[in-house]
């Protein structure tokens, strides 16, 4: 049986460590000078407001210059670097402007005749991927002749891992991702990043693991410098190596089991041949869930600090990433509000699943999936929706003041820079440079 070759490479110096990674790989083996090639980096999310805190994160810009040197010396003039940065508004245009200006995109673009685009304002193509509704995908990439897919080497709280496959979620629009978050058993989440792996292979996937992130995707994740390239032709397979790189069994990931066996295969190295490095020596564990009680009502450090009066239920996979964000940002708020006394039997709901919880006196419903799955239901004494999809800032404030969750005007004044407070943990480290997100 032929394998899957997936090359790991410690990252050393500027291009050659790249090289080194897709050469083992041969990833440039089918790639012809007049190819037309699409680059899906992994920017999921960018704040122009602060002091972005992108290790771990977003792809380098080390990773991408090195890509592009590499397939300008094959005489590859026709190159697109495309991305979907997820924004609250629809028509913000500044905030993916400013991450092409600081990522060193624009740069790039000036220097070797690229196109940098932005997904959400090209054209997307229906492609039946195998889902039960026709996803809409970046019309760009599914016409390239080749594409590279360069995610980042990182857990995810929701899929365990977010790396290859998981990355070409950024390639859809917006609807067709929220679809993905289904409620309906055997076509959830996992079943349906699985699908993106068997109908849109890429040609060349590299895992950028200069930094790690731990219990990503967001910012509110904890990255680690590790040097780590990883390489090859066939997503899956790079997907399992970077996986068991980042201490977990590939085995126990869904999607990747889904995938594997859309593909007759199994989620394991029995068809991979590692070239390069060895796993074993470069693996570290990486928790990728938060935790939560016994009860699953209620973050552990809360529990820990003694938190009455509130539940709030660990999240699930219905939840999409709108939801997700500002869950964040009402968790920080309830840490911040609470002051050693209950809350007055206060609940948060999100998802599409959640019901509540009989006795409590004010439920809170995040987003409009959990309103419209709960605004009728008996067990609820004083709903307090979060309106809108995604869920509107601008509720927040009046939501939380309803449950009793009192929080100064400078919170909501500065809900845009909470970001900013992640970049503390950093400082002053020197093996966060941001040389690494930088073009020159």
């Amino acid at each position: 049986m032929e394998k899957h070759v997936v090359s790991i490479v410690k990252y050393k110096e500027p291009l050659e460590s790249v090289r080194a990674a897709i050469g083992l790989a041969s990833g440039f083996g089918k790639l012809k000078p007049d190819a037309k090639v699409f680059i899906k980096p992994n920017v999921v999310y960018w704040n122009r407001l602060v002091p972005f805190p992108k290790w771990g994160m977003v792809t380098t810009s080390r990773v991408m210059e090195d890509t592009i040197k590499l397939l300008a010396e094959r005489g590859v003039k026709d190159i697109t670097i495309g991305e979907g940065i997820l924004t609250y508004d629809p028509k913000d245009k500044e905030t993916p402007a400013d991450a092409w200006e600081k990522l060193g995109y624009n740069t790039l673009a000036k220097r070797h005749g690229i196109k940098i685009v932005n997904l959400f304002e090209r054209p997307y193509k229906k492609v039946d991927i195998g889902c039960d509704f026709p996803a809409n995908v970046s019309a760009d990439a599914v016409n390239a002749d080749f594409l590279i897919n360069v995610p980042v080497l990182k857990t995810h709280s929701q899929t365990m891992v977010s790396l290859g496959i998981k990355n070409l979620k950024g390639l859809l629009d917006m609807a067709t991702r929220k679809k993905f978050h289904s409620a309906d058993p055997g076509k959830d989440l996992h079943s349906n990043i699985a699908k993106l792996g068997s109908k849109l292979k890429p040609a060349l996937t590299i895992i950028d693991g200069i930094y790690s992130l731990e219990r990503g995707p967001a910012m509110n994740g904890s990255a680690h410098r590790k040097d780590i390239l990883v390489a090859s032709t066939d997503v899956l397979s790079a997907d399992i190596v970077g996986t068991k790189l980042l201490g977990l069994d590939p085995k126990s990931v869904p999607h990747l089991v889904y995938a594997a066996k859309n593909q007759s295969r199994s989620a394991d190295l029995s068809d991979v041949k590692v070239i390069g490095e060895n796993i074993e020596s470069l693996a570290s564990h990486h928790n990728w869930e938060f935790q939560y009680n016994d009860a699953g009502d209620l973050p552990l450090p809360f529990y820990k600090q003694g938190m009455k009066g509130i539940k709030y239920r660990k999240y699930d996979d219905t939840m999409c990433m709108f939801c997700s964000d500002i869950t964040a940002i009402i968790l920080n708020g309830i840490k911040l509000a609470w002051d050693g006394k209950p809350f007055d039997d206060v609940e948060v709901l999100t998802g599409k699943v959640m019901t509540p919880t009989v006795g409590m006196k004010k439920t809170i419903l995040v987003g409009e999936c959990i309103f419209n799955a709960n605004k009728n239901h008996p067990a609820i004494k004083e709903a307090i929706p979060i309106k809108g999809c995604p869920p509107s800032k601008e509720s927040l404030k009046e939501a939380l003041q309803k449950a009793g969750i009192n929080l100064p005007d400078v919170f909501y004044n500065n809900l845009d820079k909470g970001a900013g407070i992640f970049m503390g943990r950093y400082r002053d480290k020197p093996e966060f440079e941001e040389g690494f997100n930088r073009v020159i």
